[in-house]
């Protein structure tokens, strides 16, 4: 059974253990940077979980929430910010998993969007993205492509 777990320092090295693809570096913090983070963030802006398998660790995700997006207040957005799934198990539903469960508790928050960013280019992952539904936004965000899912 697929699920997310809290990062907590009994699953904190599986958390840490994910790799992607060596091609997709380029374009994913890794789980380290995205924890400290988290860390950084007490307000409970991060929203970082683990994704398993049967207990066994597939991928790690962390969403934002409520963030400031212009940093002057004026906008509030909730979204995806990091998606990691371990390089052998890509291909296999969990990035879909990843995104319709935070899409879930963006609306258990009373949200209505989900928004992503990304690296654009062949070897990105806008088809990914695209093909859950995101569209662009026409906006970037430290030169990535910014995309939107209505929920």
């Amino acid at each position: 059974m697929i699920q997310l777990e809290e990062i907590t320092p009994r699953n904190f090295d599986a958390a840490t253990g994910i790799r992607v693809r060596p091609d997709q570096e380029h374009a994913v913090s890794p789980v380290t940077q995205s924890l400290a983070e988290a860390y950084v963030h007490p307000d409970g802006v991060a929203w970082p979980r683990l994704i398993t398998d049967g207990g066994r660790p597939v991928g790690f995700l962390m969403a934002f929430l409520d963030i400031d997006w212009h940093e002057d207040g004026s906008v509030l957005r909730s979204g995806l910010w990091r998606l990691n799934i371990a390089a052998e198990e890509q291909g296999k539903g969990y990035g879909r998993f990843a995104v319709d469960s935070v899409a879930a508790e963006i609306r258990r928050r009373g949200g209505k969007e989900l928004y992503v960013t990304w690296h654009p280019g062949p070897d990105g992952p806008e088809g990914f993205y695209l093909g859950l539904g995101f569209r662009t936004t026409g906006e970037t965000s430290g030169g990535q492509t910014v995309g939107v899912l209505d929920l």
